[in-house]
């Protein structure tokens, strides 16, 4: 099984895919970034990431798609982007009939890190130790999809309903 975790941003839209076996081994199998050039207009960014988030799913056919929740940041207009680019993700997904889930960052935070107010810093740390990483995966946008994606697993697995109890704190 797979299992697609999307970091979503319209500059920088962080993505992981996990294979997951049994007993919820997770193995990263694609970790990185989607960039789109700020000098380009908003809709043809949104069809770049479109594009490449299609492409994910044409090659790994992920089960799931989990997300990181937009949450209104101080920035609007940073806001509007990233919720642009979540849409694209989510309408993308459902198209292509993968069950689509949002978490929250403390939701992520809490069920990766131990911590609901993990700094990027302990979480890219955490995601390291969790997949084997020798080093921490940069940039930090493509951490926090591994980290989705993780915290999805978690939330499937066997540990689900400690995953459960520990985020509604």
């Amino acid at each position: 099984m797979f299992v697609l975790g999307i970091d979503p941003g319209l500059s920088r839209c962080g993505y992981c895919v996990l294979r997951v076996q049994a007993r919820q081994k997770a193995e990263a199998v694609a970790l990185g970034v989607l960039a789109t050039p700020p000098s380009e207009p908003t809709a043809r960014r949104l069809g770049m990431i479109l594009t490449d988030i299609e492409a994910l799913l044409e090659e790994f056919r992920p089960q799931a798609v989990a997300l990181e929740r937009v949450l209104f940041q101080v920035n609007v207009r940073t806001a509007m982007s990233v919720g642009q680019a979540s849409g694209i993700v989510m309408a993308s997904a459902a198209r292509h009939g993968c069950e689509v889930v949002e978490y929250s960052p403390n939701q992520v935070k809490q069920v990766v890190g131990g911590y609901g107010s993990a700094d990027k810093a302990q979480m890219q740390e955490m995601v390291r130790r969790i997949l084997g990483f020798e080093v921490a995966p940069q940039p930090a946008d493509a951490a926090d999809a591994a980290a989705v994606a993780l915290c999805h697993v978690a939330y499937q697995g066997p540990l689900a309903t400690l995953a459960a109890g520990s985020a509604a704190q």
